[in-house]
């Protein structure tokens, strides 16, 4: 498994390259709220956060439904 540094890097390259699809694609498999929260960082340092209104969405959604807890678990 990827550390939180390795993988929200790899999304920042992603989103660096112009390819937001695939950035999204991944935030929405995170794979925890720490890892999400390094990437959120990571947009804010590199002056990215706002650029793309799609991309922050999906990050803050992501955030959210990480964050929740859960109600009924599958065996």
């Amino acid at each position: 498994m990827a550390r939180t540094n390795e993988w929200a890097g790899k999304v920042m390259a992603l989103v660096k390259s112009g390819n937001t699809a695939a950035a999204i694609a991944q935030i929405k498999v995170a794979p925890s709220v720490k890892d999400l929260r390094a990437f959120q960082t990571a947009l804010v340092v590199g002056k990215l956060s706002g650029k793309w209104r799609d991309l922050d969405a999906a990050v803050n959604e992501n955030l959210a439904l990480l964050a929740a807890p859960r109600l009924h678990r599958s065996p």
